[in-house]
């Protein structure tokens, strides 16, 4: 199977670059798989579309400020040439660090820029209480950084730290992203990317659910390199993804077996709950606990949990599409996709959704 199997053309001006005012306002194509049938609708009348013996499962996951910027001690710098524009805003020792992932007590995986100059040994300074030192370097470039203690770590990370807004958003973070780019029941800190299809739940759409009697539960995935790895293999079964921590509580894994030995459907809040969820009920039961997954779905896998799914539009021949495509089919997907961009919804992390059953 090709990459380029899941290329499909959008106009940059259908990127979404601001969050609706209204979080429910937001548009939903709804794709239904057994009819083919593809519909315009709006988020708000989501529950509407759900049975009453449903199980939505949402990622619980928090976003945290995980964009730094800040200045290297220039011990292991090299000249950077200032006829190349990209680099001149680092001609002053200026840096940026983006923490992906925590690997040790002080020690957090990142990416930096600039990335060729910024050397093992070197130290980055963000602010007077958070410095760090350049430790490893992984084989995709990114770097290990070692932190001086800090009485309350991200306490100083929320005080200097930046939204890390993906990079096709293009414009700073604002204060209100901190708010806006983060799910109204997100609670376990861990993210650098919000799970963006449970960006359109308000609690009154919460309390909707509720009414109607239909049964939620919660996951959480850490959103990482993982989600948003770009595919550099010509043929997809030649991808690796990278790994993300999970937990799936007792009770979690309790509805959600219920829900499976009662024949109910499990509905998935967006691509990281599927992978949880899937790779977590690879023997059709939901094992509890805490681990890394790096399930990589693509059309062919077997869905052994979950029956429908809520989701954002994705990037042109991301695993995210693929995913996708792997529920709702190659071709139904790529249809509603041209739909979608011949009918201008807003695509991406603040852009329009998706309802797959």
């Amino acid at each position: 199977m090709l990459v380029s199997d899941f290329d499909f053309y959008l106009p940059e001006e259908l990127i979404a670059q601001e969050p609706l005012a209204d979080r429910a306002a937001s548009r939903m194509l709804h794709v239904q798989r057994a009819s083919g049938e593809i519909s315009d609708r709006q988020f708000r009348g989501f529950p509407d579309l759900l049975r009453e013996s449903d199980l939505v499962v949402f990622n619980n996951t928090k976003v945290f400020p995980a964009r730094l910027y800040g200045h290297r001690s220039g011990s292991h710098a090299q000249p950077v040439s200032p006829r190349n524009p990209a680099a001149k805003e680092f001609l002053q020792g200026k840096c940026e660090a983006l923490l992906v992932k925590q690997v040790g007590e002080r020690d957090w995986e990142a990416l930096v820029r600039p990335g060729r100059k910024i050397g093992i040994g070197e130290r980055l300074t963000f602010s007077d209480e958070l410095q760090c030192e350049v430790v490893a370097r992984g084989e995709f470039g990114e770097r290990t950084l070692r932190f001086d203690p800090v009485p309350d770590f991200f306490a100083a990370i929320e005080r200097v730290g930046h939204v890390p807004l993906p990079p096709y958003i293009a414009r700073d973070d604002r204060t209100s992203d901190r708010d806006r780019y983060q799910t109204v029941y997100a609670r376990e800190r861990g993210s650098v990317a919000a799970p963006t299809a449970g960006l359109h739940f308000t609690p009154e759409i919460l309390d909707r659910l509720k009414t109607r009697g239909i049964e939620r539960t919660e996951v959480t995935l850490h959103v990482g390199l993982g989600t948003f790895q770009p595919v550099h293999e010509e043929v997809v079964e030649e991808h690796k993804l990278r790994s993300e921590w999970y937990r799936i509580t007792n009770d979690a894994a309790t509805a959600i077996n219920r829900a499976l030995d009662e024949k109910r459907r499990v509905i998935a809040v967006g691509t990281t709950a599927v992978r949880t969820l899937e790779y977590t009920g690879r023997s059709r039961r939901i094992e509890p606990g805490t681990g890394e997954t790096n399930l990589f779905i693509y059309p062919g896998y077997e869905f052994r949990v979950v029956g429908a799914m809520l989701t954002n539009f994705h990037l042109p021949t991301s695993t995210l599409l693929m995913l996708v495509s792997a529920l709702g089919g190659r071709d139904l997907i790529l249809k509603a996709y041209a739909h979608a961009v011949e009918q201008k919804y807003r695509f991406y992390s603040y852009g329009d959704c998706m309802f797959i059953e």
